[in-house]
């Protein structure tokens, strides 16, 4: 299978466009070239989350940044509040996960329910026609429609948590770095005197504190229960703290007797609060099944290349109804983190893993 590429839409123009900007310099500077561009640029910022943050697009410092940048461009700016859309549809479902064993990724989720939805119909209600933003992936025109691609830094790549948009989104959206190096969008920051130039990227969950971590979060909102620790057989060989905090490949914080060699988690069950733990070798699957899928132009089954995290390495498979199946042995993906599925760096489509049924 393959697409046939019309042609890759510039940032030039002089149509309307809202760039949603995070404070970060990605989006500093996507606002910046498409002001250049012709473009009347309206800056907008989302204020998500009222708790303590120190990381990624949430904190308060984050939306004075794309105000002062928006100043200095000379465009104007707006900051939203979707507080309340934000804990309905990423925090709560972020700790709904953890309690029943699943891997989230809440910046996926944020993307599908707050820039890429929520953000859209009030761009709508205002009028405006195109949005944009600064990640690092491209949008392809093809003879079947609009695609995601990928960005042209591989490092840097964000189509893997931007698989969620169809070809309603992907008709009126500009990302003017899908181009670009980061190196590129840092010296323009450099040369325009943005604030944002030298500003650190953010690699965490934007809610979550350094200072009181994963387990606090959760366990101000959940109960954490200890879990059984059992081996292949179902003999008991150690104790978790909380089985809310464990993930499929962990080694750490087993409880285990020192001296052995190295166990991973293979399983989670947190109905019976138990964590199956094996070797290395325990991990690898042939098939991995998904649900929640969402497609660009329909279902696909066939030859595609697959990638399981953020910055994972592309690896080749097929899509066969609601699974995947991998050319060659995979390490096992936590349920509820994403499987998405590529053809020539385009996205096609994407799923959740779940655990395999019992059989």
């Amino acid at each position: 299978m393959s697409f046939d590429r019309i042609d890759e839409p510039g940032v030039t123009g002089d149509g309307r466009v809202m760039v949603m900007m995070s404070g970060g310099v990605d989006s500093s500077v996507a606002a910046a070239l498409l002001q250049q561009a012709g473009h009347e640029v309206v800056g907008v910022t989302m204020k998500l989350w009222g708790g303590p943050s120190d990381t990624g697009c949430c904190a308060v410092s984050d939306v004075d940044d794309a105000r002062r940048v928006a100043d200095r461009v000379g465009i104007e700016h707006h900051t939203f509040n979707f507080g309340d859309d934000f804990e309905r549809d990423v925090v709560a479902p972020y700790v709904e996960d953890h309690a029943a064993g699943r891997t989230p990724n809440p910046c996926i989720e944020c993307n599908r329910h707050l820039k890429f939805d929520r953000l859209l119909r009030r761009a709508d209600a205002l009028g405006f026609e195109t949005v944009a933003t600064g990640h690092h992936a491209r949008v392809v025109a093809t003879a079947d429609g609009p695609r995601l691609g990928r960005g042209a830094d591989g490092a840097k790549d964000q189509s893997y948590v931007l698989h969620v948009l169809d070809e309603s989104v992907l008709s009126r959206l500009l990302l003017p770095l899908g181009a670009m190096t980061k190196a590129d969008v840092r010296s323009i920051a450099v040369d325009l005197d943005l604030r944002t130039s030298n500003k650190p990227e953010s690699q965490d969950v934007c809610f979550i504190t350094n200072e009181h971590g994963r387990e606090t979060f959760l366990g101000d909102r959940i109960p954490l229960r200890r879990g059984r620790v059992v081996d292949a057989a179902g003999e008991q060989v150690g104790e978790v703290p909380a089985i809310e905090m464990v993930t499929i490949g962990q080694r750490k914080r087993l409880g285990l007797a020192g001296g052995t060699d190295p166990r991973y988690v293979v399983d989670v069950d947190t109905a019976s609060a138990t964590v199956t733990i094996g070797e290395k070798a325990d991990l690898s699957v042939s098939v991995t099944p998904l649900e929640s899928w969402t497609w660009v132009g329909g279902s696909v089954d066939g030859e595609v290349m697959l990638q399981c995290s953020a910055h994972g390495t592309p690896e080749p498979g097929r899509v066969v109804g609601d699974a995947v199946e991998w050319s060659a042995p995979h390490r096992k993906v936590a349920p509820g983190q994403s499987v998405v599925a590529y053809v020539d760096d385009l996205v096609i489509g994407g799923g959740q893993a779940t655990r395999a049924p019992e059989m």
